[in-house]
């Protein structure tokens, strides 16, 4: 069972984490702050769940491990991506129809909204850091670090072909639709959604099943609302060659090599 006590602790230090990423956003006019937040958020959730928790020690100090390498790689990337460039296109709409409200508003809607989700996708684990029991590895531990793995080469792979790929002046107008990108059409969410499945075990390694809302959530969050389909809007109409690549490739889970897509 999860600890009250370090869920609670969790709610007090998102909150917490989240008023203070909404003030220095209030300073530097740029609500985006918050995305490079998020993988920060959790690694200081596991950080507290170690600290507080009474998981096993080993699972505990597996746990954190993960969740720093993933979630400080996850916010130097997108720190690195955004560094020079306007607020994200997301918030620029919100605040201009919020108008002259949007300081506060941006608190609840943007900032303790993100937070509230942050809570409930962190529920495995606060479950993983807070059972003593099983002490012995077992096949979902094992589980969980094979689609971390996966998932994180995705991801960071994917994210770091997009950097190269950008990077060369000749690719300027081009789609990218090899390596990680021609399996799929975003690698990086699909790998953040296997990322977290793996999580998800560590919960299921301590008997906690109903954690598993957390890949379930993160997973339709990535592919129906604030991933894939909010660029799939734009990309088609904006970007030059994008409609053949759609014809060519998956939108999330990635094709198998070698074999064509019907239809």
């Amino acid at each position: 069972m999860t600890d009250p006590w370090l869920l609670g602790g969790a709610v007090a230090v998102i909150a917490a984490s989240m008023t203070l990423v909404w003030l220095l956003s209030l300073m530097l006019r740029n609500a985006g702050i918050v995305d490079v937040f998020w993988g920060l958020g959790f690694t200081i959730l596991a950080g507290l769940g170690v600290w507080v928790g009474s998981g096993d020690p080993v699972r505990s100090a597996l746990t954190l491990i993960l969740v720093a390498i993933w979630g400080v790689r996850l916010a130097a990337h997108i720190g690195w991506r955004n560094r020079g460039k306007p607020e994200d296109f997301r918030y620029q709409e919100f605040r201009r129809n919020a108008g002259p409200a949007f300081w506060w508003r941006s608190y609840f809607t943007v900032f303790l909204l993100q937070g509230s989700v942050m809570w409930v996708v962190a529920l495995p684990l606060m479950a993983a850091l807070s059972a003593p029991e099983p002490q012995a590895f077992g096949a979902w531990d094992v589980a969980a670090v094979v689609l971390w793995v996966v998932g994180f080469a995705f991801e960071a792979g994917g994210d770091l072909q997009l950097a190269r790929f950008k990077a060369k002046p000749a690719n300027r107008g081009r789609v990218l639709d090899s390596g990680f990108w021609g399996l799929t059409r975003h690698p990086n969410y699909f790998g953040d959604a296997v990322i977290w499945w793996g999580f998800g075990c560590l919960g299921l390694a301590v008997g906690a099943w109903w954690a598993m809302v957390s890949p379930i959530l993160m997973t339709f969050l990535l592919w129906r609302i604030s991933g894939v389909a909010m660029l799939e809007r734009t990309m088609v109409e904006t970007k030059p060659g994008y409609r053949e690549y759609v014809e060519s490739t998956p939108a999330f889970l990635p094709r198998i090599p070698g074999l064509r897509r019907r239809g």
